[in-house]
């Protein structure tokens, strides 16, 4: 197998680890390729070193050393690369949603991919497009997902909502997610919106600090377009993100439309724990 290692940048406590992987994978006659920042800090040259945008037509598995957002960022590459290839996330700070093994669990966790035992979770992304006149001004796919927030020094921002070609609501509010399952324990839980389990085909439609208590979270059906519009008197005023990776000012009458995306991202599962478990931990459930 060819692996990919990539490591979050200056991530100084990922050394020791990287140079375990580096042995163990030689050992079993694996093909590592290495991105730059994994790279950068092992204390000599590892051999093959690809770039991140390049790694998903290469690697037949990426180890991502790092967090959640490291993570998010390669799915993204992975999302627009030749090849569906499997994510191994490894956590470095506290307990991550996504990034969920440990590193006393990394070569257990990689043991299991090269003998072919590893159980892997598919999870669906958004493919989302800015729609400016004729134009379509950003494309992009995402695993957590698409924020519509207001500039810093702008009020409260009005948003047009519909769900398959309906009209849903305008949304008066600070801003607005849309997330999906997997993202539903990201910026929307901090917002006050539901935890969606991952393996649910659905869109989670959250209101950020709302100028109407009335106006709550939605969970729509993901076979169904979410388009979201710039109101006329509020241009200018309003930023989309990507994941938190990427993002742009949109203009009045710009329109965000939001589907379900054809391809999912596979991620490998730590054995140890069950989401449930994840969740536990994470959030504390049961503790006084």
């Amino acid at each position: 197998m060819h692996i990919g290692i990539v490591a979050k940048p200056d991530l100084v406590d990922a050394r020791e680890t990287l140079s375990q992987l580096r042995a163990w994978l030689a050992a079993r006659g694996a093909t590592a390729c290495w991105s730059p920042e994994a790279a950068a800090l092992m204390a000599d040259a590892p051999g093959t070193v690809t770039a991140r945008d390049d790694m998903p037509g290469t690697a037949d598995l990426i180890v991502v050393l790092g967090g959640d957002g490291t993570l998010l960022a390669m799915a993204d590459r992975i999302a627009r690369g030749p090849r569906d290839v499997p994510i191994l996330g490894v956590n470095f700070g506290s307990l991550g949603f996504l990034t969920e093994i440990t590193r006393p669990e990394l070569l257990a966790a990689l043991a299991d991919v090269l003998e072919g035992r590893a159980q892997l979770d598919e999870r669906m992304m958004l493919h989302a497009h800015v729609q400016r006149g004729d134009a379509t001004t950003d494309d992009t796919i995402v695993l957590n997902d698409v924020v519509f927030t207001r500039t810093a020094l702008s009020r409260i921002i009005d948003l047009s909502v519909s769900v398959g070609g309906q009209f849903v609501t305008n949304v008066k509010a600070d801003g607005l997610i849309v997330a999906s399952p997997t993202g539903s324990t990201a910026y929307n839980l901090a917002a006050g919106g539901p935890i969606v389990h991952p393996a649910m085909d659905a869109f989670i439609l959250t209101p950020i600090a709302p100028h109407t208590l009335s106006n709550r979270p939605i969970v729509v059906p993901a076979q169904r377009d979410v388009t979201v519009a710039v109101s006329t008197d509020n241009g200018g005023e309003v930023y989309v993100t990507f994941d938190g990776q990427t993002g742009s000012p949109l203009r009045t009458g710009d329109s965000v439309v939001i589907r379900r995306a054809a391809r999912h991202v596979k991620l490998v599962r730590a054995t140890t724990r069950t989401y449930f478990e994840v969740l536990r931990q994470k959030l504390k459930w049961g503790e006084r």
